[in-house]
């Protein structure tokens, strides 16, 4: 039962994250900003499952509020805000989002 690694555990929270994309072509979401509080360590044990609960804070014109939260034990060991931007890598800027984006991001929308 050893330690996990911080980077391992931003790991964790980037896969459930990538989860949440939009799998449609073009949807160049990428992480601008990221603060994590931990709470507790996260113990390694084989075969055991961690959950991951994202929520979205915010929908900004080009920008997504995101948090996350990572539990083991039913107790949660780490918290995450984190800013999402739409990016057109042609462009090499952000871009609005669009209205399907945003349809698809509202289903995590926590008011």
């Amino acid at each position: 039962m050893g330690h996990v690694n911080h980077a391992r555990v931003l790991g964790l929270l980037e896969d459930a994250r990538l989860a949440m994309v939009d799998p449609t072509p073009g949807a160049g979401i990428i992480l601008a900003r990221l603060e994590v509080d931990y709470l507790r360590q996260v113990r390694y044990r084989a075969g055991e499952h961690l959950t991951v609960v994202g929520t979205v804070t915010r929908l900004g014109r080009s920008s997504i509020g995101l948090r996350q939260e990572l539990a083991q034990d039913g107790e949660p060991a780490l918290r995450a805000e984190m800013v999402l931007v739409n990016y057109d890598y042609a462009a090499d800027a952000s871009a609005p989002l669009t209205g399907a984006q945003r349809a698809h991001w509202s289903r995590w929308l926590v008011e």
